[in-house]
């Protein structure tokens, strides 16, 4: 499963959506989406729904804080450039 996020300030939140969409489908990912009035932080929403990744339209939909904390718990992967980003590893 795989969390899409667009953000919530997206110039283009419906071509984005649709974007993240597509690339979900490729990648083999059942996409799941935060509630539009949630105010829960993103790493939080996706430990809260148990994603393996994020999907977002580009790493400009993230401020780098939050693109770290989503790491340290999922995979993320952006449609434009075409990046993905392993979770950082944990120690044991």
């Amino acid at each position: 499963m795989a969390l899409g996020w667009v953000h919530p300030e997206s110039t283009s939140p419906d071509w984005d959506t649709a974007q993240v969409r597509r690339l979900a489908t490729r990648l083999g990912y059942r996409l799941v989406w935060p509630s539009d009035s949630s105010r829960i932080p993103l790493p939080d929403q996706v430990r809260a729904t148990g994603a393996e990744a994020v999907i977002a339209p580009s790493t400009q939909h993230f401020d780098f804080l939050t693109l770290n904390a989503v790491m340290m718990i999922a995979d993320v992967e952006t449609v434009h450039p075409r990046l993905s980003f392993a979770r950082w590893a944990t120690r044991r």
